[in-house]
């Protein structure tokens, strides 16, 4: 039955990767394989020889000698156990789509558009690089991405140049994801997870991060494309919100505001998650109800405004494919680390491995390979980082801030900036500007990989100080 679950979650797992050329949006074999691999180990639950404590974070010595209705009812709870630990990530995700889409609604993110003050195309990669590996630690990468080049759309005529600018944004956006918790759907899973907090995860990859952003985009800075004056296009803005600014400054402010409430309060994010939201969804129905609020939307959008509150309006427009997606595969994968799968591989994997400088170890636990992580990070450019960071929670139990989690935390969030289809920066810039996936590979995957591989050095050195 266990080579039967195996089968069904490769055959998922291929379906998600192949998610462009089958057509076939990747939600519905991650919900189908999460289904069925539950099914699978609901009806072969007799005949499996171990069962992974992941309260404990150990295999069950005795599970082989328990009665059917123990096993059961210890698989129920199991199952109840993760689909918790789903929930609060799923929660912390809706919560901060949500005030990233109510800051949309005041057209708060054209704010941003005012500190670009130059023609210059060198300095002007600088400023979008700088805005993306911020932005992208506030409101994740992939937001990030989409209000960056929404902007660049904006005020850059030719689609040539704009698509260089989009490949960068990319790797800094990518980089700007892996060293804040909330950057990152990767990272944020680790955090909530407990196995990284907000203090050591800034001080761990800040640096590397940085530098996985600056380098490649230092490099960019002499290529012929960045040279010379960018034709800015003029265009004419819409009149927008007098209150654009405050919600921008205001949503920002909240998100931020989570990781301090959880370090005083010790309570889940996704509270802290649901206290800001709460506090940006009063100030937005005030500001919507104003008597000169609804006037200061253009003409075309008034009717769809006027008609919902912005938390209404927001709600409606959140990702919820996303949030089905990250259901199916953090279930599945949790399917295969209940039935201890994902341990015993962990275990064949450190032993196979040759260690690559530096062994990520604490005292009282076994090393693992600083090539394995670089392997991780190579190969979240061609599979999805988040089942690649969720098989790492089953296979690796190292404690919190080991640098194994940070180092994972790195390597997943940069590594998928390799390919275009690696990350869902890159997958949403595709769509966006129909960037062709062999032009990303021969001009900006080079750069991408230098900045991974800087910044892993970085990470290696900088790890010694902690």
């Amino acid at each position: 039955m266990e080579a039967a679950i195996i089968l069904v979650f490769v055959m998922g797992y291929l379906a998600i990767t192949l998610e462009h050329s089958i057509k076939i949006d990747k939600l519905i074999p991650a919900l189908v394989m999460m289904a069925i691999c539950w099914a699978l180990v609901a009806l072969g639950i007799d005949g499996f020889a171990q069962w992974f404590d992941s309260g404990n974070h150990s295999l069950m010595e005795n599970f082989g000698s328990l009665a059917s209705e123990e096993k059961m009812h210890l698989m129920e709870e199991t199952l109840l156990h993760h689909l918790g630990k789903t929930s609060e990530i799923l929660v912390f995700l809706l919560g901060a789509m949500t005030i990233v889409e109510i800051i949309d609604y005041f057209d708060g993110f054209s704010t941003i558009k005012d500190f670009i003050k130059t023609k210059k195309k060198s300095k002007i990669l600088w400023i979008f690089a700088i805005l993306a590996f911020i932005l992208s630690a506030i409101i994740d990468n992939l937001t990030a991405t989409i209000v960056l080049i929404s902007i660049l759309q904006k005020i850059v005529k030719d689609r040539s140049v704009r698509i260089w600018y989009a490949g960068l944004i990319i790797i800094a956006a990518n980089a700007g994801g892996a060293w804040s918790p909330i950057g990152d759907v990767t990272t944020t899973m680790l955090w909530i997870g407990k196995k990284v907090t907000t203090g050591h995860l800034i001080g761990y990859l800040l640096l590397p991060s940085f530098l996985c952003m600056a380098v490649p985009t230092f490099i960019a800075s002499f290529l012929p494309a960045f040279k010379g004056d960018l034709d800015v296009e003029e265009v004419v803005e819409k009149k927008k919100s007098r209150f654009s600014g405050r919600m921008l400054y205001l949503g920002l402010g909240a998100i931020i505001f989570v990781p301090i409430f959880k370090v005083i309060t010790h309570l889940p994010p996704y509270v802290g998650m649901m206290l800001s939201l709460g506090v940006v969804a009063i100030f937005a129905e005030i500001y919507s109800s104003s008597k000169f609020s609804l006037t200061e939307f253009n003409s075309e959008e008034s009717d769809a405004h006027a008609h919902h509150s912005p938390v209404h309006h927001s709600l409606s427009k959140i990702e919820l494919p996303s949030i089905l997606f990250f259901l199916g595969i953090l279930m599945a994968v949790a399917a295969l680390e209940s039935l201890g799968i994902l341990f015993n591989f962990a275990g064949s994997l450190q032993d196979s491995m040759p260690m690559l400088g530096t062994e990520l170890h604490m005292e009282g636990h076994t090393g693992v390979s600083d090539l394995v992580v670089l392997l991780l990070g190579v190969g979240s450019a061609v599979i999805d980082n988040v089942p690649l960071v969720a098989a790492s929670l089953g296979m690796f139990h190292e404690p919190i801030d080991n640098e194994l989690w940070h180092f994972i935390a790195y390597s997943a969030g940069t590594g998928g900036s390799m390919l275009i289809i690696g990350s869902a920066a890159g997958v949403v810039a595709m769509g966006m500007e129909k960037i062709d996936f062999f032009w990303y590979l021969k001009k900006i995957a080079w750069l991408a990989f230098i900045g991974f591989i800087v910044g892993a050095v970085a990470f290696m050195f900088t790890r010694t100080l902690f």
